[in-house]
């Protein structure tokens, strides 16, 4: 009876401790797949970018909050430009005025968008209600943080990437 016990006991510390990671938009989970065209009309995936730290950002060229993080954004870019890819998702419907945000603020990092605003199928994976948003996501595609800006982008930022 007592090791029918401790078995039972161990499967159920088995069972309640393990939880297998799945696709979310939660620090832990999975971050979905984004796969969206470039300005020039290439896709480029998400996935693509694994291997280094990646910062998800969802913004517009009409988002003032959005383009005043830009200069903190360059400013990462430029810093940990081998350790540290920014994947930028604009939330713009007409592609001159998300061109144009693009030049105007010599945005290097691979820019994307489907134009279709609020109806992407991306609005829906990643829960998104307004702009700015954007989601630290490790080498293997983990979300770190969600929704993290300024100095404590930054400061998370540096010592994930200095420590290494």
């Amino acid at each position: 009876m007592k090791k029918i016990l401790l078995i039972l006991g161990f499967l159920c510390c088995v069972i309640t401790s393990t939880k297998a990671q799945v696709v979310g938009v939660d620090v832990g989970d999975i971050a979905p797949e984004i796969d969206l065209p470039n300005t020039k009309g290439e896709n480029i995936s998400l996935s693509s970018l694994r291997g280094s730290l990646v910062l998800v950002d969802f913004w517009a060229s009409w988002c003032g909050p959005c383009i005043k993080e830009q200069p903190t954004l360059l400013k990462l870019h430029n810093t940990y430009p081998e350790k540290l890819s920014i994947y930028s998702i604009s939330m713009d419907t007409k592609k001159p005025l998300w061109a144009t945000a693009i030049a105007k603020g010599k945005l290097p990092w691979t820019n994307v968008s489907d134009l279709k605003y609020w109806q992407s199928p991306v609005v829906a994976d990643y829960m998104l209600q307004s702009v700015p948003l954007n989601f630290l996501i490790d080498k293997n595609g983990i979300i770190l943080a969600k929704n993290i800006h300024g100095k404590a982008l930054e400061d998370m930022i540096k010592g994930l990437l200095d420590q290494k």
